[in-house]
């Protein structure tokens, strides 16, 4: 991963989108409430896309197997985690921690699915004792991309918005290059879409909370139509907590 890579857009970057957090998780599964952290990333970005400050990596412990499905994806074997990864809750809370400093800074925090991976991260703090986050801004490329383009045809993974918006991921499933990729696809995104979105991380936030909500009836009515007429969408943006 090329830090330092910097890109040309039409547009001019919208002010929120000049100094940014991004934030990326690796996990044990894709169960919201039950995943284990494995590896993180929470760093900041400046206007050219490349990271400045510190840059936050984690390797935990998650205490479990890490099933193969879950290590075939981004690397990490229960061997290596038991060997290199330090314990799960000091992770964490540090990672907590990275998180809160950056919301009481207000920078807005980019996370490519963020229900995903604030979520996981929601339900770690309260497995391991630790008062879970308080979110400020939340930026969400999938949610934007899909609300705001929603009949371009293909997948909308990471890779795919990657792709589109020339955004160089070469190391998919690595949580650092995930996190510094979907920021950049936040900000191609807010120069392609600058006219059409709020001025600000706040309102784009509130934005975000009713197009998610859209995006889950219209997917809800697909569902129903096409493959299960009882099937029910898990709503929530940017976390999904069980009732």
């Amino acid at each position: 991963m090329n830090d330092q890579l910097s890109f040309e857009f039409d547009s001019q970057l919208p002010d929120w989108a000049k100094q940014i957090a991004v934030f990326d998780l690796e996990t044990t599964g894709l169960d919201l409430t039950d995943a284990r952290i494995v590896t993180a990333c929470a760093v900041e970005l400046n206007s050219s896309g490349n990271v400045v400050g510190t840059n936050s990596e984690w390797l935990a412990n998650p205490g479990i197997e890490i099933p193969t499905q879950a290590s075939d994806v981004h690397g990490v074997t229960t061997e290596i985690a038991v060997r290199d990864g330090r314990p799960a809750d000091v992770v964490v809370g540090e990672l907590l921690a990275t998180l809160r400093d950056f919301f009481a800074r207000g920078l807005p925090v980019v996370a490519y699915n963020a229900p995903y991976d604030f979520t996981i991260l929601h339900y770690e703090a309260l497995r391991h004792g630790l008062e879970p986050l308080k979110l400020g801004s939340v930026i969400d490329p999938l949610v934007i991309d899909k609300f705001k383009d929603k009949y371009r045809k293909g997948k909308r993974r990471l890779e795919n918005a990657a792709e589109f918006y020339k955004v160089p991921l070469d190391d998919a499933h690595n949580a650092t290059a995930d996190a510094v990729a979907a920021g950049r696809v936040a900000q191609a995104i807010a120069r392609r879409w600058a006219a059409e979105l709020p001025e600000t991380a706040s309102e784009l936030h509130s934005a975000q909370v009713e197009w998610s909500a859209a995006l889950d009836a219209d997917f809800e009515a697909y569902m129903r139509r096409s493959v299960n007429p009882d099937f029910t969408s898990t709503p929530g943006w940017p976390l999904k907590l069980a009732k």
